[in-house]
């Protein structure tokens, strides 16, 4: 059984080959992280299993991907990129991956969070221009973090954030319970939290989650912090909050078009900090990503 790693960078290739065992099934590393979608069928000749980072994979396409049954995504967004639905009509099994960089996005968030309470970017921007601006930040001991979604990343920064002297409230879809964290219903915690950090799978009924109406409904100087999908936040909103306001902050680390173009309003006001897509990326977490999609490729090939 022949598997495909189909949009491969250098850093990732480098740890799928350090990892990859001699029984384990074949792997084809695709040394190309820009992939069109047209060019799948053939990159994915022969395969059963396509190993997928970051590449759209509309099901037309994938009709057109003779042998393939099963796609590893890397990571949980797989329904950002592809139509899990419409794959299995088509007998094309969607695996995700779960967990492998909790440890790693919190960090992440809470760097962010950081920087956008004192400036950071933009006083990094205004010095390298030569001007010598100083900011009064928000001290955020003793002040309110909200999480929305409290999986095994939610749990971490709750972990790190109440460390440091910070009041955690937490909504969940389902019930749930944690030391040092006061889970309340949405409205409290949009009201009442400093910092609104988001942690939620995109799905169709979370898409657009924090719409108009519920950024209205924040506290107002509140900094919101994305680590998770850019289309859980209605942009045009957020926008024109930031302008308003309404928001003092965005510290995101992704969008609803990536790369993020260079003409993009985010990237011209000052009261958003931007990161690449790059909170899951330390060593560590591709470790853990690598060896799981290559025990998704061993289960596979089992049976």
């Amino acid at each position: 059984m022949l598997s495909v790693f189909v949009d491969a960078n250098d850093s990732l290739a480098a740890v799928f080959e350090r990892l990859h065992r001699n029984d384990d099934p074949r792997l084809r590393i695709h040394r190309d992280a820009d992939v069109a979608p047209e060019a799948l069928p053939e990159v994915l000749s022969g395969a059963a299993i396509a190993i997928i980072d970051h590449t759209y994979l509309p099901t037309d396409v994938a009709r057109r991907c003779a042998g393939l049954k099963h796609v590893v995504f890397l990571g949980t967004g797989a329904r950002s990129y592809m139509n899990p639905e419409e794959l299995a009509e088509l007998g094309i099994e969607v695996h995700i991956i779960k967990g492998y960089g909790d440890i790693a996005v919190a960090e992440a968030a809470i760097a962010l969070m950081w920087a956008a309470a004192r400036n950071v970017a933009l006083m990094d921007r205004k010095m390298r221009a030569g001007q010598w601006l100083r900011e009064d930040g928000m001290q955020l001991t003793g002040k309110t973090l909200g999480l929305i979604g409290y999986g095994g990343i939610g749990a971490e920064v709750a972990r790190i954030a109440s460390g440091s002297g910070m009041r955690v409230l937490a909504w969940n879809r389902t019930p749930k319970s944690a030391p040092n964290v006061s889970f309340v219903g949405l409205d409290q915690l949009l009201s009442e939290s400093h910092v609104v950090s988001l942690h939620l799978l995109l799905t169709d009924e979370t898409r657009g989650f924090l719409s108009r109406e519920r950024i209205a409904r924040m506290r107002r100087d509140a900094v919101l912090v994305n680590t998770a999908r850019g289309a859980l936040v209605d942009e045009a909103a957020m926008i024109e909050a930031l302008g308003s306001g309404q928001l003092r902050h965005a510290a995101l680390d992704v969008f609803e078009v990536e790369p993020l173009p260079a003409d993009h309003p985010l990237a011209k006001l000052s009261n958003v900090t931007l990161s690449a897509h790059s909170a899951f990326r330390t060593p560590e977490a591709s470790d853990n990503l690598v060896e799981a999609a290559l025990a998704h490729c061993r289960r596979i090939a089992k049976g």
